[in-house]
């Protein structure tokens, strides 16, 4: 993948679980990262007593972060009420020239903050809350 602009980064949600997505606005900042606990499997009979790990096993997840304004209050109405709720929404990551990944995720942390001479800035974690899908561009 070459240079890409990080504003072509979106994050949309299903608002209402009817599989129809909509744009987060606002996120000036987005991060995913993907991680997977390994399960060791190394015995005494392992070659050379080094650590073996079983093939394909262990928990995958996938963390989202992000932070910017709020470009507007439907945005920030629905973030705000998916948190409040507890809920767990269908979100996609669209990464230009790559592709998107689709999935469960749950709102696990949001944040507020601003300064006297500056606007409103939020920040919003979420954890994946069950499989994901990867479609390549």
């Amino acid at each position: 993948m070459g240079a890409q602009k990080g504003k072509d980064l979106l994050l949309k949600v299903d608002q209402t679980g009817a599989g129809s997505f909509v744009t987060v606005a606002g996120l000036r900042s987005k991060r995913i990262s993907f991680g997977a606990e390994a399960v060791d499997v190394t015995d005494q009979e392992s070659a050379g007593q080094w650590r073996e790990l079983l093939d394909g096993a262990g928990v995958r997840r996938a963390n989202l972060a992000g932070s910017g304004i709020f470009k507007d209050a439907a945005s920030d109405t629905v973030v705000r009420t998916i948190f409040f709720n507890g809920s767990v929404r269908d979100w996609q990551v669209v990464v230009p020239d790559f592709g998107t990944v689709e999935g469960p995720f749950q709102v696990t942390a949001l944040e507020y903050g601003g300064n006297h001479d500056g606007e409103v800035v939020y920040e919003i974690a979420m954890e994946s809350a069950g499989q994901l899908t990867f479609t390549a561009v």
